[in-house]
């Protein structure tokens, strides 16, 4: 029964962390297509409730009911001599840690110059060059995803080799940097830099 349930609880996390992560792109791909400073505002507002609503429960319930499964019915350290599960460990943490550092960071940070510009009545040139500018926080944004993916792949086929991984980690990263080079251009930010003037 114990093992059922950390199951049912692991699946629980996958099915938040990918609907936050589905729902944190929607938000920043809407949010690259809004020249309106408040309703920017309102999708960066957005992205930060879906990650710390819930793409972050998702993780840490993933990380409990995952390590609990391993001490229990996985051998322990034994999991280092299986490919698929110390892959979809390291993955995950390569996840958790990028996802709580470098991506929430900068959402974090998009969404406070975000305020401060709606209580200047007009974009800032810090936010400007937030939403322009940073190349890494967009490439493990588009990085989320993918790498999710692999690690949904490592527990379904559960590969005795890492040959799996290692098609999969190239080809999220072939991904992610396919979406940091095209998304911006299809959708170029181009905000209203302040109020209209009376004609």
């Amino acid at each position: 029964m114990t093992y059922e349930l950390l199951k049912f609880a692991h699946l629980v996390g996958l099915a938040l962390i990918s609907g936050g992560l589905i729902g944190v792109w929607i938000f920043d791909l809407r949010s690259r297509q809004l020249a309106d400073l408040p309703l920017f505002a309102e999708a960066v507002r957005n992205i930060a409730v879906f990650y710390d609503g819930v793409v972050v429960p998702g993780a840490l319930l993933l990380l409990g009911s995952g390590s609990w499964l391993i001490a229990s019915f996985y051998g322990g350290w034994a999991f280092l001599d299986a490919p698929w599960l110390i892959g979809m460990v390291a993955l995950f943490a390569l996840e958790f840690i990028e996802g709580n550092t470098i991506t929430r960071l900068y959402f974090m940070r998009l969404r406070r110059l975000s305020k401060e510009a709606m209580a200047q009545g007009r974009v800032t040139p810090e936010l400007e060059r937030a939403r322009q500018a940073e190349i890494v926080p967009t490439f493990t944004h588009f990085l989320d995803i993918p790498l999710l993916m692999v690690i949904i792949s490592l527990g379904a086929i559960r590969p005795t080799t890492w040959t799996q991984f290692s098609v999969g980690v190239i080809g999220a990263l072939l991904v992610a940097t396919l979406l940091t080079l095209v998304v911006p251009r299809l959708y170029p930010w181009t905000p209203t830099t302040g109020p209209k003037e009376a004609p």
